[in-house]
């Protein structure tokens, strides 16, 4: 099979050729079909994030179809089209995982990261943390479901019952989980990079009650901000634009350092949370409400083997909505 490889000397990926993966027991053999570009692969190829499996597949926001099943799987036949997440496998047996917390689980295997992903023409993944996917998405709208989808559901769903909410960074995650708030009948407020405005024309498209700079002051006060900009600076900001008891809710894997603050801008019992990974019961309740409705899905595609370029727009803001790869099988 062909696959983009990062090999963790250098942040561009080098296509080659590998053997099919085998699936093991409780596994399954995917042919994917397309894969999502997600800012997490950006931040693994520009060494941001500690310890991946070196050489590594990356791409985690897979959508392809069962070509063989493993001993033991159930729940799927082959030929099925599936969705394989961040989240690869989780321990099963830690304090958090026991919980309903495997999301925090210590044990745990990514996708992309320390396990191989999506950036090639097969995968394998375990059966037991894919999804089927809404049939009335084509996989290349499909794709970014399965983390910018997930991501921005579960840090939506941290705000809790907040009315208004402010979105910073308009990218993949921020364009599906506004529609979602608007589903929720909730008020969204869209924070794009300074003179963005094809971002912000897509956020007002898809009904935010405003759009404007990541540097201005929304025109009514927050009832909680997601961030999804990996922009440390954007925190004490955001603070700022929450009333009291709201909250400021982290999305991203990595961001940089957060800078002091006073402490004014805290109190009022506003707190400062973070998102870690998704639970499988996050990803069966966010695909139960992509069926409920049409989220509109605004992509940017790419050949498989134009991984890297798709990696240096999305590093210089050059995409507005998800990147995806679509993959081709001779």
């Amino acid at each position: 099979m062909r696959a983009m490889i990062f090999d963790g000397e250098s942040p561009i990926l080098r296509e080659d050729e590998m053997p099919d993966p085998t699936p093991g027991p409780g596994q399954m053999l995917i042919d994917i079909h397309a894969c999502g570009v997600c800012r997490t692969d950006l931040h693994l190829v520009d060494g941001e994030l500690d310890h991946p499996k070196r050489p590594v597949i990356p791409g985690h926001e897979i959508v392809g179809i069962v070509a063989e099943l493993g001993a033991g799987v159930t729940g799927f036949a082959v030929g099925d089209r599936v969705g394989v997440p961040w989240v690869g496998r989780t321990c099963a047996h830690c304090r958090y995982c026991l919980s309903a917390r495997e999301n925090l689980c210590d044990d745990a295997s990514f996708t992309g990261y320390t396990i191989d992903g999506g950036y090639a023409e097969r995968t394998v993944a375990d059966s037991r943390y894919c999804f089927h996917l809404p049939a009335q998405y084509s996989d290349i709208e499909a794709a970014p479901l399965l983390c910018a989808g997930l991501i921005g559901y579960r840090a939506l769903s941290m705000a809790g019952e907040a009315a208004r909410i402010g979105i910073y960074g308009f990218g993949a995650a921020a364009h599906i989980v506004a529609q979602v708030a608007h589903h929720q009948r909730r008020t969204v407020y869209a924070f794009t990079r300074p003179g963005d405005h094809a971002a912000q024309r897509l956020a007002l498209r898809l009904n935010a009650a405003w759009a404007g700079s990541s540097n201005e002051a929304p025109p009514d006060e927050l009832d909680a901000a997601l961030l999804f900009a990996p922009v440390g600076s954007l925190v004490p900001q955001a603070l700022q634009a929450v009333a009291k008891g709201g909250v400021v809710v982290c999305g991203g894997i990595h961001m940089s350092d957060i800078p002091s603050f006073p402490y004014s801008f805290l109190w009022g019992e506003r707190r400062v949370v973070s998102v870690a990974n998704l639970t499988r019961n996050d990803g069966l309740a966010f695909m139960r409400i992509a069926s409920e409705t049409r989220l509109a899905l605004q992509t940017t595609t790419y050949a498989l083997t134009d991984a890297n370029r798709a990696l240096g727009d999305l590093r210089d803001g050059r995409v507005t909505g998800a990147a995806v790869l679509a993959v081709t099988h001779a």
